[in-house]
């Protein structure tokens, strides 16, 4: 049987509610929607870690981040060194390449072809560090460059052995800068408050003390572009490294937005309201020209007849908050940022419009591919396949996720781990808050009712508090052992 390809498209920041296959009534995602269409939609995908470089360090290593070594964005430095799904797929005979952002470091090891985004990247005129350790800046919009590097490496493969490509955009990370060819798309679109919007965080401390907040903590000028003399503007990072051209872009549609605030003179909760539809309009804007260039990858493997044989995954590197407990960002084992969109297609093996419900980590994602392969995964990978949900055979699925962040920097998120059974979810918040909180997912799906300790749910709790133990043994989590044993 002919090996399957293999693409992964990995976004980052890119929230589930924003999907149109997801439900979203007001983001256009046509690309996206195309492959739930076609193949299956994940309803119960997670993360490990809730953070950009330790998500993409699981996907590689199969291995959650207390054993890959990468923890977080802030301290951690990634071993290329160790194994990765993508070293035993060249091994097997594969071509391998990654192009974009991948947020590990500027030594990529596993591919035959690396273009990586230095750093988080920009989405205008980025930098990019290549293979041969060479460092070129692409004029441009950063989802246009990043598919051209893309599509040029499969132009280059004589079609005999298989390939395994993982496309990284920087899209939709913070902070959200359009293509100026996408301005105005949700200007006059009705964009409704989620129902949590004004949450007080009742009986959840940590979510008391983070700094995500839109109305405390969502920047006028830096996240929204509302400075208000166009010279501050081009003082930002973002807007310095812009052509004049793209700059001049970007002041005619920003500036009259600008100006008409002004005049408003919003305050209180108008003002939050405003900022929060501005995000929002920024975000989805931004979130276009993605979903564009994921159709442009979709339009090649039809063109060059590559379609049926490719198993294509896209995925985010987590959730993110749209406004929901009043926020953005991510961090927290809360839904929005614990759960990520994920969608799965290969024709032939795959029926279209599936839906699965089974949980699914992204630290099962390298173990899957391997099994597509046909290749051993290497003893100490964590993951389990899910090959066999895909494939609509029986087989083992998760009966519950584990979850643990490390960052206690930025937003001021307490590091926190904990497990959920897809029901009930047991969340341990340690450093700067120490506590317990429990969640019926069922009764709260919003979560925001914090039952850790009532009577009604003792047995429920016992049960979380069971397996939580279980898992940090069974994964070897020294730290979260450590914390157990001495904190309780």
């Amino acid at each position: 049987m002919q090996r399957k390809n293999i693409i992964i498209i990995i976004s980052d920041d890119h929230a589930y509610q924003t999907i149109g296959a997801y439900g979203s009534e007001i983001a256009s995602t046509p690309n996206i929607d195309r492959l739930a269409k076609e193949g299956a939609l994940f309803n119960r995908a997670y993360v490990t870690n809730s953070i950009c470089g330790p998500s993409r360090a699981t996907l590689l290593t199969g291995k959650y981040s207390h054993k890959n070594g990468f923890k977080d964005n802030e301290t951690s430095n990634f071993d290329h060194g160790q194994d990765l799904f993508v070293k035993r797929l060249q091994l097997a005979g594969y071509k391998t390449a990654w192009v974009g952002k991948q947020h590990l470091g500027d030594v990529p090891q596993g591919f035959d072809y690396a273009s990586i985004l230095v750093g988080q990247g920009h989405y205008f005129n980025p930098d990019f560090i290549n293979t041969d350790g060479s460092m070129e800046r692409v004029e441009g919009y950063v989802s246009d460059i990043v598919t051209r590097k893309a599509t040029g490496w499969l132009d280059t493969l004589d079609r005999t052995a298989p390939f395994c490509l993982i496309i990284g955009h920087k899209a939709t990370h913070r902070t959200w800068m359009p293509d100026p060819r996408d301005f105005g798309k949700y200007d006059d679109v009705e964009i409704p408050l989620p129902t949590t919007f004004y949450d007080a965080y009742q009986g959840r401390e940590a979510a008391k003390v983070q700094e995500m907040s839109i109305a405390k903590d969502m920047q006028m000028g830096y996240d929204l572009k509302m400075y208000k003399n166009p010279s501050d503007l081009r003082k930002d990072g973002n807007f310095a490294r812009m052509t004049n051209e793209q700059f001049d872009k970007y002041l005619a549609y920003y500036r009259p937005i600008q100006e008409q605030l002004e005049q408003s003179n919003l305050s209180g909760r108008a003002l939050v309201e405003w900022k929060y539809k501005r995000y929002m309009i920024d975000y989805l804007n931004t979130a276009e020209s993605m979903d564009r260039n994921i159709g442009t990858i979709l339009e090649y493997l039809d063109q060059h007849n590559l379609t049926d044989n490719t198993l294509i995954i896209y995925l985010s590197d987590q959730g993110f908050y749209m406004g929901e407990h009043g926020w953005f960002d991510k961090r927290f084992m809360y839904e929005e940022s614990f759960r990520t969109p994920m969608l799965v297609r290969l024709p032939g093996v795959i029926q279209p419009n599936t839906k699965l419900n089974s949980l699914v980590m992204n630290v099962d994602i390298a173990p899957t591919l391997l099994e597509l392969a046909g290749v051993d995964k290497p003893q100490d990978m964590q993951g389990k396949s899910f090959l066999s949900s895909l494939t609509g055979k029986k087989g083992k699925s998760r009966k519950h996720m584990y979850y643990h962040y490390y960052e206690n920097g930025e937003h001021a998120v307490s590091p926190h781990f904990g497990v959920s059974d897809g029901r009930y979810k047991l969340i341990r918040f340690y450093k700067r808050i120490e506590g317990w909180e429990f969640f019926d997912l069922e009764k709260d799906p919003n979560e925001l009712s914090n039952v850790y300790g009532q009577k009604e749910y003792h047995k429920a709790q016992k049960k979380m508090e069971n397996i939580l133990k279980k898992e940090i043994r069974r994964l070897e989590d020294e730290e979260a052992y450590r914390i157990l044993q001495y904190k309780n």
